[in-house]
């Protein structure tokens, strides 16, 4: 790892622009459906095995601190399409018919026109595919979402939720059916199946490929014998079926990679959309506090490996820097040579250096989230796990409020991590100065629909 030592070395004194010219990597999100942190045996106790992508990490770097910007699917991926918070793009939980967006106050999709990772990766010369879960618009009724195309991608392979979904996933208009040629339990294989298609379809050129399989959602059906046992879908031994099965189609993407030659200078990012539910009394989130639909750490931190042998040493752990998913587009246009375009206040912040292992990296810009404003939300079932609909992480704290100013929270993440002991009579100019900036952020940024 010499080379890695001197690439390091160089940051600070040679721009990425002029290193990366030479060859650029190809790049590969891996975006799992509700995959809580402990879900992965690299960073639970050990309760199920995911040795696949434990070798993934044991070759990569692990983030201790990373954030999505959703509890939820939809919102989740907009921040990672268009480095920006997605309550800005007037999405704020998962897209779902005209009825339900519009007691949710959120649009029903996208805008074409809001900046996207993909295009710009595809004015640098990068080939681009997006094959698995969309979920950023189109299904049910709403039936003028734009198509995959506009938003920079090459090619597509999209499941229900989407414009344009594939007919070998989609046999009824639903997300899954009985009668679809590829069976539940087969997705994961065929997305990576695709994916590979692709990469080796395109050698002679950078690509860039979203890989958004749609398990660790449920409903768990690890064999036919399960589809009619509606007992058993939310259940551990099914859970750990299929997620034994996902690690393995992992593990057959990171071989097939191999194979093509490619995996020496593939940046591979392996994280989730957001938490899990259920959370089996939160062993899915390593026992923080919340879960999928909730703000607090269980619904927002997530699982975060990337790896690129040619220029990450393997094995490391990160336990200080913050990052989330509106920081992987500015990172990897500045990791690239890619530009965002211009016009856009942009919520992430360019964490290449954390990314390619560089330590002790402060954030600068503060994380906040908007989930739950009114009653057409989803939330856990427990109420200790409901709450409020802002948040705002600065440094080591983190505040939650509603926009009415009701229920002030301020944790301690690093000491406090499970968010137990609320500390903000402890603090109240420090409480006054995040809850005033969140909640003006949700007036004035906030796009809704007329």
């Amino acid at each position: 790892m010499v080379f890695n030592k001197m690439y390091l070395g160089l940051l600070g004194a040679v721009s990425m622009t002029s290193l990366q010219a030479a060859e650029r990597p190809n790049i590969v999100i891996i975006y799992t459906d509700d995959m809580g942190i402990g879900d992965l045996s690299c960073y639970n106790s050990g309760w199920v095995m995911t040795p696949n992508i434990d070798r993934l990490a044991a070759n990569g770097l692990k983030f201790n601190h990373y954030y999505t910007a959703s509890p939820v699917s939809s919102p989740s991926r907009v921040s990672l399409t268009t480095g920006m918070f997605p309550t800005e793009w007037g999405v704020n939980t998962f897209l779902h018919d005209r009825k339900g967006n519009a007691n949710c106050e959120q649009l029903d999709y996208l805008d074409a026109s809001a900046p996207s990772m993909a295009r710009s990766l595809k004015e640098v010369g990068y080939s681009t595919a997006h094959i698995g879960k969309w979920h950023m618009g189109g299904g049910r009724d709403v039936d003028d979402a734009p198509q995959i195309p506009r938003y920079g991608f090459d090619e597509y392979v999209s499941t229900y939720e989407s414009p344009d979904p594939d007919k070998l996933i989609t046999a009824s208009n639903w997300i899954w059916s009985k009668q679809d040629s590829i069976k539940r339990w087969e997705r994961t294989g065929y997305f990576v199946d695709k994916a590979l298609d692709f990469l080796s379809r395109h050698q002679g050129s950078p690509c860039f490929v979203n890989l958004w399989p749609d398990d660790m959602h449920d409903p768990w059906i690890p064999q036919t014998k399960f589809f009619d046992d509606k007992k058993s879908w939310a259940s551990k031994p099914n859970f750990v079926a299929v997620l034994q099965e996902y690690d393995r189609q992992i593990g057959r993407f990171i071989e097939g990679l191999e194979k093509l030659g490619m995996l020496e200078n593939t940046l591979i990012i392996f994280t989730s959309d957001n938490g899990a539910l259920p959370t089996f009394e939160q062993v899915r989130t390593n026992g923080l506090r919340g879960s999928k639909v909730s703000l607090y750490e269980g619904g927002v931190r997530m699982p975060f490996i990337i790896s690129w042998p040619k220029k990450i040493k393997g094995g490391e752990i990160e336990d200080e820097s913050v990052v989330s998913s509106v920081d992987l587009y500015p990172s990897l246009c500045a990791i690239t040579g890619a530009k965002m375009p211009k016009g856009f206040n942009y919520s992430g912040e360019d964490m290449s250096k954390a990314l390619l292992g560089v330590k002790e990296l402060c954030r600068h810009k503060d994380l906040m989230w908007d989930f739950g404003r009114n009653r057409f939300f989803g939330r856990p079932p427990q109420p200790h796990h409901q709450s409020p609909h802002l948040a705002i992480r600065r440094g080591d704290y983190k505040l939650l409020i509603n926009s009415d100013r009701t229920r002030l929270e301020l944790y301690d993440i690093k000491k406090d991590p499970n968010e137990t002991t609320n500390i903000a009579d402890k603090y109240p100019e420090l409480c006054k100065q995040l809850s005033d900036k969140v909640i003006n952020w949700y007036f004035t940024k906030r796009k809704v629909r007329q």
